[in-house]
């Protein structure tokens, strides 16, 4: 089982299955995707199974040089690499069965352009090679803009002209970026490149094209405009997956290139980031509390969200990063499901306007019940998995900055004002309108997408270990490829030496064998 190319599986499966569902059929096509979706997951489980926690830093790599001229087929993946490939292949099959039914037009394009989709998704977490990164991290931009175009709202192609241009113009840059350290460095391998030392001033031009790319598709403020009106007009599946996976692969562009790769430019520009995600956790937490539309305000608290991973990220500690990762992984499961329960309602009344509803407590409880532990998990209650990615975050970025860490934190407690607000004025209060009283409850077909999003959000907020060991070690190589830039923070939470607490001693023994590893690999 292990000598399979599991990487190339899990890449074929989609896109032979994409090209099936354009000549089988409307009908056919929601199966053959739905088949190719399950057998994907089933078959990234197993590569979890398989992967060894402690062992290698990349794992299952698979290389063919120089494929397409200049272009070398290099897959592999480390813990967080994998991670995010089992959030994408575990959210896809939950997209397909929500739009099972709301989709009744061109289906078997549909499809293919959700299969194309997981392709690009996988892809760019198991790229090895810089330009085949890019391939996969603009491709991304095709099949959504697609999905938002054709089967979106009634101002779908402005949002999705604009979602297109706002992601294509900071790429442009990427890639002069890409060519440069190409030319620099001799070689396209992401590894190599990872601890190759770029000129200082290099790095800080370096890392501002990155970050023009990488903000965006966060999306950071003040570039994140593009986001509501995207999620506004989305069909439900298409806010799930946009929400779920793409938001991450800034996240992912952050923790893979920009601070291992340019860790000078990193800590002398780690302020902007800091400032940037200050003004967003606040700023678009008041916004989300002014709106009318469900879909809007969840789209907001997504900005939020994406904030703190920035936050923690740029704490250049151990539990900043861990947090942030798991905020993104929490993130995925939680807003992909708050946008399913907003489609859930939508499809039956066919409206966002959230004056629209209430009392849905008396005649859907058991929405009222699942719409009731996304919520929670979304403002980071302890046992769910907001509350674990929050709090390591929360505790990186104090060690940093006591103040960014006061201004995240209310940002939190914004949070919990506009979730909640949402939530009564959705759920609570008099069933007083006709239409509203008749709308059923569940169906086996959501209950079927609700039920794993909630086993999921309850197991990362129990048991964080299982999704905290893959990684452990991957952060511990990054944390210790910027500490010799990092500066020194205003608040020291552990008690012996801060650069000691570093590399990992607060997590017990294994990091500490890890970080050994990586400085053998450097």
């Amino acid at each position: 089982m292990s000598g399979l190319p599991f990487l190339s599986l899990l890449l074929a499966i989609p896109a032979i299955a994409a090209v099936a569902c354009l000549f089988v059929g409307d009908r056919n096509a929601k199966f053959v995707a739905l088949g190719a979706t399950l057998v994907n997951f089933a078959l990234s489980l197993v590569m979890w199974s398989q992967f060894d926690v402690g062992g290698a830093q990349w794992q299952f790599q698979e290389l063919r040089e120089g494929l397409f001229g200049p272009f070398n087929w290099a897959l592999g993946i480390d813990g967080l690499a994998l991670l995010l490939i089992v959030l994408s292949t575990f959210l896809m099959p939950l997209c397909i069965l929500a739009s099972w039914e709301a989709i009744t037009k061109r289906v078997g394009l549909y499809m293919a352009m959700f299969l194309a989709m997981e392709v690009v998704m996988i892809g760019v977490f198991a790229a090895q090679d810089l330009l085949l990164f890019y391939i996969f991290f603009e491709a991304g931009l095709i099949p959504m803009y697609f999905i938002i175009g054709i089967w979106g709202g009634a101002n779908r192609k402005y949002a999705a002209f604009k979602f297109f241009l706002y992601t294509l113009l900071g790429s442009v840059l990427m890639l002069i970026a890409m060519i440069a350290m190409i030319a620099e460095a001799g070689t396209t391998d992401i590894p190599t490149l990872m601890s190759y030392n770029f000129p200082v001033d290099m790095q800080t031009w370096l890392w501002l094209a990155f970050f023009a790319s990488l903000a965006v598709k966060m999306p950071m403020w003040p570039v994140h405009t593009w986001l509501p009106d995207a999620h506004v007009q989305a069909p439900t599946a298409g806010s799930m997956i946009l929400a779920g996976v793409l938001l991450k692969m800034g996240g992912y562009g952050f923790i893979r290139f920009m601070m291992p790769m340019f860790p000078e430019a990193s800590a002398q520009l780690m302020w902007i980031v800091f400032a940037l995600s200050m003004v967003a956790v606040v700023y678009t937490s008041l916004v989300a509390l002014v709106q009318s539309d469900m879909k809007k305000l969840i789209a907001y608290s997504s900005v939020a969200h994406m904030a703190i991973v920035t936050a923690g990220l740029f704490a250049f500690n151990q539990q900043g990063i861990e947090g942030a990762m798991i905020v993104m992984l929490s993130h995925g499961v939680v807003s992909a499901a708050l946008f399913f329960c907003v489609g859930v309602i939508y499809d039956r009344l066919h409206t966002r306007e959230i004056d629209r509803y209430g009392g849905l407590a008396v005649n859907m409880p058991a929405y009222a019940l699942f719409f009731m532990l996304f919520t929670m998990a979304s403002i980071g209650l302890p046992g769910t998995s907001g509350f674990v990615g929050e709090f390591l975050s929360i505790a990186g970025i104090y060690e940093a900055s006591s103040w960014v860490a006061f201004v995240c934190t209310t940002g939190i407690i914004l949070g919990a004002a506009y979730m909640l607000y949402l939530y009564r004025r959705i759920v609570f209060g008099e069933l007083t309108k006709d239409d509203v009283k008749a709308m059923p409850d569940l169906n086996p077909r959501e209950w079927a997408i609700m039920a794993p999003l909630a086993a999921v959000a309850l197991w990362m907020g129990v048991y964080p270990e299982s999704f905290l060991a893959p990684m452990r070690g991957d952060v511990t190589t990054v944390v210790a490829r910027l500490a010799p830039a990092k500066p020194a923070g205003d608040a020291h939470v552990s008690a012996g030496k801060p650069k000691a607490a570093e590399h990992g001693s607060g997590h017990g023994e294994a990091p500490a064998g890890e970080a050994h590893h990586a400085g053998g690999s450097q």
